[in-house]
């Protein structure tokens, strides 16, 4: 059997691609230090022979015993409410959590996927954004702290890649949603369905022209998980290339909801990225992939999920683990 460590494994994207990797027959080794994970997602898979977890931060160090196939390296916190408030935590995890795991891969001999960001394009000048563009990032703003982690552990991968040979893959991930995102993670999917269930109005930021295009988590796992079986190792953008402006999400999500809330508008947030579409040639090219699921879908999908939350879990301000 072979086996595979996934960090971030409780949180949203790590949680899925557990379940994936376990339904190709994998032995999971799930490990997640519970900073912006939760332990419910993955709950499901204790009973499980082929499925292990570990609490760990793998910014300090990382060590699994035995043999070692795979490495997929999702651990970061992933929204900016997150790695506003925990902006050391977040730079430590994509510089010496990256580093702490490509050691481990050169050890074991193990092909490793390091999980980028569209936010390595920064607040892009290129539309849509192909893997070529080198970015419009600000090292110093509040956002650098994610932007910047990313884009160094792209670079920490490649120079293992090329100086020591290790098998590597780079996925650029773009904007995802599904069940098990957390209500109050501040991104937009999660905001405007916490607000609409929660009846409260629709926030805004800018006069909501920004784009966005949203990838449903089943795609996004497809797209990852024929990367990380390709031959492919430089970076590669997974997301989904149809866009929408937040203020025709916002009037998409009231019509879906069926509240009568209405939209209010505040001052966009510093860097703010004003269009984020990708360019998915090359995912088409190379892994034969593409979205399958339509916005609509998966959007009622993930409005069900919400739905199904305790009262507690849909007023909840603040993830436990920041109070």
């Amino acid at each position: 059997m072979k086996r595979i460590l996934i960090t971030g494994a409780a949180g949203f994207l790590g949680s899925h691609l557990c379940d994936r990797f376990i339904k190709e027959g994998f032995h999971v080794i799930g490990m997640d230090n519970l900073i912006t994970g939760d332990l419910k997602n993955i709950e499901h898979l204790f009973p499980l022979k082929q499925f292990e977890f570990q609490h760990h931060d793998v910014s300090t160090f990382v060590h699994v015993p035995g043999k070692l196939d795979y490495i997929l390296h999702f651990a970061s916190p992933a929204s900016p409410i997150d790695y506003l408030k925990i902006p050391i935590e977040t730079l430590k995890v994509g510089s010496l959590g990256t580093l702490n795991l490509l050691g481990v891969a050169k050890q074991k001999n193990a092909r490793i996927l390091v999980a980028s960001t569209s936010e390595v394009y920064g607040d892009p000048l290129v539309h849509p954004q192909n893997e070529e563009y080198y970015g419009n990032v600000s090292p110093i703003g509040p956002r650098g702290v994610y932007d910047e982690a990313k884009r160094f552990m792209e670079s920490i991968t490649m120079a293992y890649h090329r100086f020591h040979g290790l098998d590597t893959r780079i996925v650029r991930i773009f904007n995802t949603y599904g069940p098990r995102m957390r209500l109050n993670d501040g991104r937009v999917v999660p905001a405007f369905m916490g607000q609409a269930l929660r009846g409260e109005d629709l926030t805004v930021f800018g006069d909501g022209s920004q784009t966005r295009s949203f990838c449903y988590i089943d795609d996004q796992v497809e797209g990852i998980y024929r990367l990380l079986m390709s031959d492919y190792t430089d970076p590669i953008n997974i997301g989904n290339p149809h866009e929408t402006t937040i203020k025709e999400f916002a009037e998409e999500i009231i019509k879906l909801t069926g509240t009568s809330q209405k939209v209010i508008y505040k001052p966009l947030p510093q860097d703010d990225p004003l269009q984020r579409q990708p360019d998915i040639s090359k995912a088409k090219e190379i892994l034969d992939w593409e979205p399958k699921v339509e916005r609509s879908e998966g959007l009622k999908i993930v409005f069900d999920y919400f739905k199904s939350l305790s009262k507690e879990e849909l007023l909840k301000k603040e993830h436990r683990n920041f109070s």
